[in-house]
């Protein structure tokens, strides 16, 4: 019973760990660099991170606190794309 209890309390602590935050967006992209990433691999990549992200075209659309940012793979630069609202 005891074990019930505390898993259940730890529920709502497990779903608010959900990363919709920004900043950790923007630090899990500055953490990585990879040339080749295309879209379909970024998004691959976010979605195994917990976003909603979709690629669309040459870019990916992430929905972050009901907000849709366009990132784009950036090549050659520094992280694996740039953020744009």
């Amino acid at each position: 019973m005891a074990i019930c209890i505390i898993a259940a309390s730890l529920v709502p602590a497990i779903s608010a760990g959900k990363t919709e935050n920004l900043t950790d967006l923007k630090n899990l992209l500055t953490s990585f660099d990879d040339r080749n990433i295309d879209s379909q691999d970024l998004a691959f990549f976010l979605v195994t991170h917990d976003y909603d992200a979709t690629p669309v075209g040459s870019r990916v659309e992430v929905k972050l606190n009901e907000k849709v940012y366009v990132l784009v793979p950036n090549g050659d630069r520094p992280g694996l794309c740039d953020i744009a609202i």
